[in-house]
């Protein structure tokens, strides 16, 4: 079994352009579902996978996410600032690379969020990776039946876990739930500014070291002001 990742990336640095109205005044990490803001159930979900500590990013309304984070301690939170440049995905973690240390990390966008089957998706991650044969191991949902999705799916996964990229036309069956766990090494010879991490999972797919997990449980895309209640539906049914 691979050792349990301490450290995560936690993407919440994006302008929520979607979620508007609710994010005109509010950055989207901070929406409520449930009671809650979802970068709570993600920090909170991390709390519990063991991980110390959490590189959080920001841009929009950065000072909201600062302070709601200031107090924490599992995880505790390091703010990578991105005021003046936002970075895309992938160099949001480039610039973070130093707090993130050199063995792997979970990698988590701050919006994602999910109802977990008998053992934690988390810990199924952590469970499945092995370095010595993958470059990133991805959290995956299917592409129907999911909450609040309704696009064309990403990946399709081989017997042995391998990913593949859907091309243009096709409908794949899996679209990335925005988990996973990442190594480092991956970022060796990485774009520098800012730039998408699916340019690094492309690169891994190339080589065979992009990997999928088939997430247990029910995945929700809280992706516009709809999906914030149909989010809170299905939590509130799983609980009865």
């Amino acid at each position: 079994m691979a050792s349990h990742p301490r450290t995560a990336m936690v993407l919440a640095a994006g302008l929520g352009t979607r979620m508007r109205p609710l994010t005109d005044t509010k950055p989207k990490p901070l929406i409520e579902v449930a009671g809650k803001p979802l970068l709570d159930h993600v920090l909170d979900r991390l709390a519990e996978a063991g991980v110390e500590r959490a590189v959080v990013n920001v841009h929009y309304l950065a000072e909201q996410i600062i302070a709601r984070t200031a107090a924490r301690t599992k995880p505790r939170v390091i703010i990578s600032d991105e005021r003046g440049l936002l970075l895309g995905t992938g160099g949001g973690v480039v610039k973070a690379l130093a707090e993130l240390g050199t063995a792997p990390f979970f990698h988590i966008n701050s919006d994602t969020i999910w109802i977990d089957g008998v053992t934690p998706n988390l810990t199924r991650l952590t469970q499945a990776f092995d370095a010595a044969t993958m470059d990133a191991l991805l959290l995956l949902a299917p592409t129907t039946g999911s909450i609040g999705y309704a696009g064309r799916g990403d990946f399709a996964m081989a017997p042995d876990g391998r990913l593949n990229r859907r091309s243009e036309r096709e409908v794949a069956p899996f679209v990335y739930a925005g988990a996973a766990i990442l190594s480092p090494a991956m970022f060796k010879d990485a774009p520098q500014g800012e730039f998408s991490l699916t340019d690094l999972f492309d690169r891994a797919a190339n080589v065979g070291r992009l990997h999928g997990l088939r997430l247990e449980g029910l995945w929700m895309h809280v992706g516009t002001p709809e999906a914030v209640g149909e989010a809170e539906a299905a939590i509130r049914k799983s609980a009865s």
